[in-house]
C-alpha cells in the first residue's frame, strides 16, 4: 500500500498540471487502507467538473468555484465499491475543447511526448492515468472528451449509451449530449468501473438489449479518410487487417453523413446548449474570473442563434442519423480512427478553432447520434519528426449496443472474454440464464441462432443428477425429468435478454420447449426439457453423459 500510495504522489509531482486539486497524503492512505469492495486498492481521478464531496468544482475557471457537499452519483457509486478518489484534473475549460489546453490552471501535456497535447477536455483524468497516479480516471464526453484523450495515451476509454451513467452533479456542456465516462489502462478495469457507475442510470435498459456481438461480427469502416495526417490512415488500415483477422466481415460505407453532423455540434445551433449552461456567467464574469478567450467565445457566439435555428439544426440531425444509419445497415458496429493527428502545443496555440475541428472529426457525431463507443489503443505512428505516437480506434455501435462494441473491442486486443458477464448485465441491464443441451451448444450448428439474438456464453454446466436424455428422430436430442434412476448431463448456460429469449421461445419447434432446469450446483435456471411422449419414448442416450459425448460416439462407431 505505502509504495503505491507513494508512487501516485510522485507521478502528480513530476507532472503537477495534471491536476487541479491533490487530496491530502494521509487522508488517501487512511481511506485506501480501510477500502472494501470491488473497486478496493484502486485511486479514482476526478475531473473537475464533476462533484466530489468538500472538494472545489471548478470547470477549470476560478470564478466559477463552489464545493459541493456530495459527490455526483457516479463518484458516489465508484467510492462505494471501494476506489479511492486522490484529487480532482485539469481539463479544457467547461469542458470545451478536445485538446487540453484550454485552461488557467496550465495546459496538459501528453504523458510521453510534453511537447504534444494530451487530448481535451478530460486531459488531465487521462493523463494521471497515463503516468500510474490514478488507476481510474472519471471524464466527461460530449464531443470525443473522454475518447481523444484516452487514444492519445494510450488508454481504454468507455463512453457509454447517453444517460446510462447519471450526469447528476456535473458541470454541464451540451445537457442533451453530455456523458460520464471512464478512462483506464485496459479494457476490464473500465468495464467494472461503467458496471459500478452505470448502477445510477438516468435512462432504463431495454428488454432487448445485447451482450455479446455475433462470433463472426459485420464491422463498418470508412470508405475514405478525410483529415488523417500521414501514416494515421496506414495505423487505422493496420486495425482495420488485425479485424479482418479476428474473423470479422469487413463492409466499407459512406461516411459523409456522420461528418456533416459532426459539424453541426459547433458550425450550427446546436452549440447554444453551451451558451446556456454557463452562458450568463461568462457574460458576467470578471476580468479576474480566470476565462479562457477561446472558451469564453465559443460559449458566447451561442447565444446569436435562435430557436427556430436550433429547431432547423435539430432536426437536420435527425434526417442525417436516418440517413446514417440506413449506411450502416446490417452491421453490428463501426470502426473509425479516434483522431486523426496529434498536434504539438503550439500548432494549437497557433489555430485553436480550426486544430481542435480536426481532432473531432470522427468524434464529434457519437452523442448527436445517440451512439455508444470504446476508444482503445491500435499500435503506434511514427511522425514525420521520429517520435512515435500512440494510435487508437474506437468502435461505435447503435444506442444500448454498449456491450456489443466492449466485446468487439476485445477481439480487436486479441482478449478472450471468457465467462465474464458485460458490463451492462453487471449494471442491472436484466440478463436471463439459458441453459442448452444440444444443438444449441457453442460448438453445434444452431449456435448461430443465440448469437444473433445478442446471447452470451456463459461456460459450461452440469444438470442435477435427475435426467434422461433421449436422441429425436429430427437429429437433436431431449432432455427429459425422471423421479429417479436419473443421471448428471453436459450443459452450458448463455446469457440473454427477455426479448430474446421470447423470440428464441417463440421459434421453437415441437416437442422441444423450455422450462426450468435444476443444476448440479441445486441451481434452477430456464432451459430445454421435453415433456412429450414421443421424446420419452425415444432411444435412450444417457450412458453418453452428454450430446458431444453421443455424437463422438456415433461418428466413432459409423464406418
Amino acid at each position: 500500500m505505502t509504495d503505491r500510495i507513494s508512487a501516485a504522489y510522485a507521478a502528480i509531482a513530476q507532472r503537477p498540471e495534471a491536476f487541479i486539486t491533490v487530496r491530502d497524503e494521509d487522508t488517501v492512505r487512511r481511506e485506501f487502507a480501510q477500502a472494501q469492495g470491488p473497486l478496493a486498492g484502486q485511486l479514482l481521478a476526478v475531473k473537475d467538473n464533476v462533484d466530489v464531496a468538500g472538494l472545489p468544482t471548478t470547470a477549470a475557471c476560478p470564478g466559477y468555484a463552489y464545493t459541493p457537499d456530495a459527490d455526483a452519483p457516479a463518484v458516489a457509486a465508484l467510492r462505494a465499491a471501494g476506489a479511492v478518489v486522490i484529487g480532482k484534473t485539469n481539463l479544457d475549460q467547461f469542458a470545451t475543447g478536445l485538446v487540453g489546453t484550454r485552461s488557467p490552471y496550465g495546459a496538459v501535456r501528453d504523458a510521453q511526448r510534453p511537447d504534444r497535447i494530451s487530448g481535451g477536455s478530460s486531459s488531465g483524468s487521462a493523463v494521471a492515468v497515463a503516468i500510474g497516479a490514478a488507476d481510474l480516471g472519471i471524464g466527461t464526453d460530449t464531443a470525443g472528451s473522454g475518447r481523444v484523450p484516452a487514444a492519445y495515451q494510450g488508454l481504454v476509454g468507455i463512453k457509454g449509451t447517453i444517460g446510462l451513467v447519471s450526469t447528476a452533479g456535473v458541470v454541464p456542456a451540451c445537457p442533451s449530449y453530455d456523458c460520464v465516462t471512464i478512462l483506464a489502462r485496459d479494457l476490464a478495469t473500465a468495464e467494472n468501473a461503467m458496471a459500478v457507475m452505470a448502477a445510477t442510470t438516468q435512462r432504463p435498459w431495454p428488454t432487448s438489449t445485447r451482450f455479446a456481438a455475433p462470433a463472426d461480427p459485420i464491422l463498418a469502416v470508412p470508405a475514405e479518410l478525410p483529415a488523417m495526417a500521414p501514416g494515421w490512415d496506414v495505423a487505422f488500415q493496420r486495425a482495420v487487417d488485425a479485424a479482418r483477422d479476428a474473423g470479422m466481415r469487413i463492409v466499407p460505407i459512406d461516411l459523409t453523413d456522420f461528418l456533416a453532423a459532426a459539424r453541426l455540434l459547433y458550425e450550427g445551433a446546436l452549440v447554444a446548449e453551451r451558451t446556456e449552461a454557463v452562458g450568463d456567467f461568462i457574460a458576467a464574469a470578471g476580468a479576474d474570473a480566470g476565462l479562457d478567450p477561446t472558451v469564453a467565445a465559443i460559449i458566447a457566439a451561442g447565444g446569436a442563434h435562435t430557436a427556430t435555428g436550433l429547431l432547423r439544426d435539430r432536426r437536420e440531425l435527425d434526417r442525417l442519423r436516418e440517413r446514417a444509419f440506413r449506411a450502416l445497415g446490417e452491421c453490428d458496429a463501426l470502426l473509425v480512427p479516434t483522431a486523426p493527428l496529434q498536434p504539438t502545443l503550439a500548432e494549437v496555440a497557433a489555430d485553436p478553432v480550426a486544430v481542435n475541428a480536426r481532432i473531432g472529426t470522427y468524434t464529434n457525431f457519437c452523442n448527436l447520434f445517440d451512439m455508444c463507443g470504446v476508444a482503445v489503443p491500435a499500435g503506434e505512428v511514427v511522425e514525420s519528426d521520429g517520435t512515435t505516437a500512440q494510435f487508437g480506434v474506437m468502435v461505435l455501435g447503435r444506442a444500448f449496443d454498449d456491450a456489443v462494441v466492449a466485446d468487439i473491442a476485445a477481439r480487436l486486443g486479441g482478449g478472450d472474454r471468457g465467462t465474464v458477464a458485460s458490463w451492462p448485465e453487471r449494471a442491472g441491464a436484466g440478463a436471463l440464464t439459458l441453459v442448452v443441451a444440444g444443438a444449441h451448444l457453442r460448438d453445434q450448428p444452431l449456435a448461430g441462432q443465440l448469437h444473433d439474438l445478442g446471447a452470451r456464453w456463459d461456460g459450461p454446466a452440469r444438470t442435477a443428477e435427475r435426467y434422461r436424455m433421449t436422441a429425436l428422430p429430427s437429429g437433436k436430442p431431449a432432455l427429459v425429468r425422471v423421479p429417479d434412476d436419473g443421471r448428471s448431463f453436459e450443459v452450458e448456460r448463455w446469457s440473454l435478454s427477455p426479448a430474446a429469449l421470447g423470440t428464441f421461445l417463440a421459434a421453437l419447434p415441437t416437442p422441444m420447449g423450455l422450462a426450468a432446469v435444476e443444476l448440479d450446483d441445486g441451481s434452477w435456471e430456464t432451459g430445454f426439457v421435453s415433456a412429450d411422449e414421443g421424446a420419452i419414448a425415444a432411444p435412450d442416450i444417457s450412458e453418453f453423459g452428454g450430446w458431444r459425448a453421443y455424437l463422438r460416439a456415433r461418428e466413432f462407431a459409423t464406418p
